[in-house]
């Protein structure tokens, strides 16, 4: 049986309807384009001729190929000031969405520079913060490329309102997934602390942060300096230690962010992605060759973290500021581990405020996200002086103590050399709560070197001597054979093993294997109290 044909007017409007739809389509797509457009072609050129790459371009450099989807094209803010509500501030000057990167999930926000230089108002800030609140429900990174101004000056305390929000957000999302941020141009003012609450900034060579520009430290102070000098990744990765890698452009640094998220987990619930390992734990001869013995003797301790990772793969954290200890990420037998070492090449490997500062936040980062911590120690000591004395050494120190102390995931300690007095406990040692310290046949533990330390235990008997010289070189060695030898401590049972340099990646696997499944009770409390 036939259908019934529809009548002539229910035709019509079938076509009318058509029509209708498809012109419909025809608007969303231009209305689409236009905004994914930006500022316009002018301002795009002329932000690529500074050698930076659009708000969505950085953001398909970053993300897996076809994972982008974009919440909140088409916003617009309701700002009536000035003259707002006659302007179109495309997306209102920021990117924002979801996508994967490795496979996995992560929420970003990119602020275009093109679009009224970036500057933030209250829309503009309530899509960053739906982003980061989508981080927190979904348990994904948040990472947040910044290129603005700072706040929207014709949206008064609106837009210093929204800049709070993302602080706040900031914060709620702290220890429970990680974030990470990409300076791509200028992030000043308050703008700054947004990056500054995040785990980690990566910086191009463009970018520029700081909270008082050249011109008003010039006006106030009298102080002539360029935003260069200022705000500056070397500046603030040497001199402030805010900036944690550095990059020549936004390729390198979306590059880099890929890199620094393959080493981390999704959340503080997730540990970070095993890849595939070598079930065989060889011996590597070379490392027995790798510490001089002599104690004076400066090396690079770098040498000595590649040997013990997979592919000898070490991704370094903030390697120009506080050089005297280095941090960061590897793996062994495909787990991620978060590496601390003292660097002898560097003032001998002394600690000092800035690398107690540097220690201690990458510590609690680790504790944050389940990332089990490998200890190199080689140091003389804490750093004498008046500056550091000044500086609150003894609080900064402290911060040290209390980040290992109430770090609960597995904590391996391996002493390579010196160990000596209040630095051998701030590097996790085993009062401190290492779930083991092992040491090679080079290390010296002790409460000082065996030079200071004679003269104090000795003194009467080198003042006594006929030839002090000799006496005094003789108790010297007398003291360094008696305590400045890792088999004191290992009676003591403060070192767990005495090992073969060459079997240190070994045992190491094998120590964090057997530790994986480490559950630590503490006592009940809301937090606490780091010595800030």
């Amino acid at each position: 049986m036939a259908a019934n044909p529809l009548p002539t007017p229910a035709l019509d409007l079938v076509r009318e309807q058509k029509t209708t739809i498809e012109e419909k389509i025809s608007l969303l797509r231009r209305q689409r384009s236009q905004i994914q457009q930006g500022g316009g072609k002018k301002r795009i050129e002329k932000h690529k001729a500074e050698g930076k790459l659009t708000a969505r371009e950085r953001v398909e450099n970053l993300v897996d190929p076809g994972s982008f989807q974009e919440i909140g094209l088409f916003a617009k803010h309701r700002s009536t000031y000035f003259d707002m509500a006659e302007k179109d501030l495309p997306a209102d000057g920021v990117v924002t969405g979801c996508a994967t990167v490795g496979g996995r999930l992560v929420h970003l926000a990119s602020q275009d520079f093109t679009v009224a230089g970036g500057a933030a108002g209250e829309v503009h800030c309530a899509k960053i913060t739906e982003m980061m609140q989508g981080s927190l429900k979904t348990g994904s990174p948040f990472v947040f490329i910044n290129d603005s101004g700072g706040a929207r000056v014709q949206e008064g305390i609106d837009s210093l309102a929204g800049y709070a929000s993302v602080f706040y957000n900031n914060t709620l999302l702290s220890g429970t997934v990680p974030q990470i941020s990409i300076i791509c141009g200028p992030c000043a003012g308050g703008a700054a602390y947004s990056p500054a609450l995040t785990d980690f900034i990566i910086q191009t060579k463009c970018g520029r942060m700081f909270i008082t520009g050249p011109s008003v430290i010039k006006q106030v102070t009298g102080e002539v300096v360029t935003s260069e000098e200022l705000g500056g990744p070397a500046a603030q990765m040497n001199r402030s230690g805010v900036v944690h890698l550095i990059a020549e452009n936004d390729a390198g640094a979306l590059s880099l962010c890929r890199r620094l998220l393959s080493f981390l987990p999704s959340n503080n619930l997730e540990e970070a992605p095993r890849l595939p390992f070598s079930a065989a734990l060889e011996t590597d001869l070379e490392l027995n060759r790798t510490v001089p013995v002599e104690p004076k003797v400066a090396y690079d301790v770098r040498d000595v973290i590649a040997r013990v990772l997979d592919q000898q793969d070490f991704f370094e954290i903030q390697p120009g500021f506080a050089a005297n200890v280095v941090i960061g990420f590897g793996r062994i037998q495909g787990r991620v581990v978060g590496i601390v070492a003292n660097q002898p090449k560097v003032l001998a490997g002394v600690l000092d405020i800035d690398a107690s500062d540097k220690v201690s936040r990458f510590v609690r980062f680790c504790n944050a996200f389940n990332t089990p911590l490998v200890t190199f120690v080689d140091t003389p000591g804490f750093l004498p002086g008046i500056e550091q004395e000044y500086g609150g050494i003894i609080r900064h120190g402290a911060k040290m103590l209390f980040a290992y102390s109430a770090a609960t995931v597995p904590k391996i300690t391996v002493v390579l050399r010196k160990a000596y007095g209040g630095a051998y406990i701030a590097m996790c040692s085993k009062a401190l709560g290492a779930d083991r310290v092992v040491a090679w046949p080079t290390a010296e533990i002790a409460v000082m070197g065996a030079e200071g330390a004679a003269e104090i235990v000795f003194r009467h008997e080198i003042e006594a001597a006929e030839d002090k010289s000799n006496r005094r070189k003789e108790l010297i060695e007398r003291y360094r054979n008696t305590f400045a030898n890792p088999y004191v401590a290992a009676g003591r049972r403060l070192v767990d093993d005495v090992i073969e340099p060459a079997e240190t990646a070994k045992y190491l696997a094998q120590a964090i294997a057997a530790s994986s499944s480490k559950r630590e009770l503490r006592p009940p409390k809301k937090h606490g109290l780091i010595p800030l």
